[in-house]
């Protein structure tokens, strides 16, 4: 059975049931694999989805699970017609954040299927859309598809860590035409269900974390003095996280502000519209800065996400440590944040390191009309008419490298989601049912068109 590309009742394609189920089945058994980093699950993981991919007529060959540091690669491709076009590379990640069971009320790597939703670790980020496209490259290829260009599929082990496998992945592969990342972009909904706008990935925030460290002599927690590592990390750590950062804007933002806009209503709307005639607007800063929806778009933001303290319980702490993880706006160096966060903090005995990361700064890609119409017409098979805008994303993924690389990379995804139903690194991760189909079709569609 081939894909439907016929209209259905709701002038949607046609949904392939065979295909539906099969790409559930993958989501499914993909949210069981513990692949978080130290775990050693990502390998058995690519095996898997290299089993999924030669059953569908791959060559063993042409599929190579490859391991890189603790974590691995799949690369497999899908050789096209003419040897002398550059081939198009899709991106995505196998690995995802740690997720503790006490903490869930299901048990994370255990998928549940339950009121429209798949649980689990990863139902989004990304298992979702790898899930999807290795469905559709399987499909694709049991359908004889002939494209002109080869179609790679380039999946990464530790995108949520320290990236080296995005590093090797982007090497390899620096001379493709672009690449298109399912782990970026995509489509919001209202709470009503409705499509409000479109994202395409085309620039993003550099990520940074920083390591705060208070050193004292300790001592016995029965003489207290007035100097305590605990209480000085936390009152530095409560200024920093009072602190908001100048506003910024560039022409990304600003376009998702301004498509967004015709579908949005209340406060919110209200505040982009003030923003858009001036983006120096300090009351609509305010109230877009409130929304979590809204803050990465018009400011670099900086957070404490992990803190650890003392050495007893009887003992004065002689050391006290937190984790700031901050998503920098571009134009925005990560020196200058470091020396911001520091006058901020207004602590001397607070030291504050970067930590190692495997991020990068990368200039946006550059809006190319064959993608335009490719995305384009993917969206308006299922969503008539609805705004197209291109987006900075707050996060940090694998196509920062890309980019650095030199090869044009789109955030492109085929979800569409409530903003209320987003969970990414989260308890209680979910994805609804009812994106399988559209996403299916979103694939099939833009690899058709861009490697034909």
């Amino acid at each position: 059975m081939s894909f439907a590309v016929g209209a259905a009742a709701a002038g949607k394609p046609a949904v392939d049931q065979a295909l539906h189920d099969r790409a559930l089945e993958i989501l499914q058994k993909s949210i069981s694999f513990r692949t978080v980093d130290g775990a050693g699950q990502v390998p058995a993981y690519a095996e898997y989805l290299k089993g999924v991919l030669v059953q569908a007529g791959y060559a063993p060959g042409d599929v190579v699970v490859e391991p890189v540091a603790n974590t691995a690669t799949l690369v497999a491709r899908y050789k096209g017609t003419d040897s002398k076009l550059k081939p198009i590379v899709v991106i995505g990640h196998m690995d995802v954040v740690e997720a503790k069971r006490e903490d869930w009320k299901r048990d994370p790597f255990t998928p549940v299927l339950e009121n429209g939703y798949v649980f689990g670790r990863g139902s989004v980020d990304n298992k979702f859309e790898v899930s999807m496209i290795v469905a559709t490259m399987a499909r694709l290829k049991r359908d004889g598809w002939k494209p002109k260009r080869d179609v790679i599929l380039a999946f990464s082990g530790d995108e949520e860590t320290q990236m080296v496998s995005t590093r090797k992945l982007a090497e390899q592969f620096k001379g493709a035409e672009l690449a298109l990342n399912g782990d970026a972009g995509g489509g919001l909904l209202s709470e009503e269900g409705k499509p409000v706008v479109y994202g395409l990935q085309a620039g993003e925030k550099t990520y940074a974390d920083f390591k705060l460290t208070v050193t004292n002599p300790g001592g016995h927690s029965s003489r207290p003095g007035k100097i305590n590592a605990i209480n000085q990390l936390a009152a530095a750590l409560d200024r920093i996280g009072k602190y908001q950062f100048p506003s910024k804007h560039n022409e990304l933002t600003m376009a998702y502000f301004r498509e967004s806009l015709p579908k949005l209503s209340g406060p919110t709307a209200e505040a982009i519209k003030r923003y858009l005639a001036n983006p120096e607007d300090a009351q609509a800063i305010a109230t877009l800065s409130e929304d979590p929806s809204y803050v990465g778009q018009v400011r670099t933001t900086c957070v404490a996400t992990m803190i650890d303290g003392g050495h007893a319980t009887n003992a004065l702490p002689q050391k006290a440590e937190a984790n700031i993880n901050c998503r920098i706006f571009p134009g925005t160096s990560v020196e200058e944040v470091q020396k911001t966060l520091g006058e901020v903090a207004a602590e001397p005995a607070v030291k504050i390191t970067q930590v190692t990361t495997g991020s990068v700064a990368s200039d946006a890609s550059p809006l190319r009309k064959d993608v335009m119409a490719a995305v384009t017409k993917a969206v308006h098979a299922n969503y008539p008419g609805l705004s197209i805008v291109p987006s900075m994303s707050a996060g940090a993924t694998d196509s920062m490298h890309f980019r650095a690389q030199g090869v044009p990379s789109y955030g492109v995804s085929g979800l569409f989601m409530k903003d209320s139903d987003e969970f990414s690194h989260g308890l209680d991760e979910r994805v609804p049912v009812s994106s399988i189909d559209g996403a299916l079709a979103h694939w099939n569609s833009l690899l058709k068109d861009l490697a034909r």
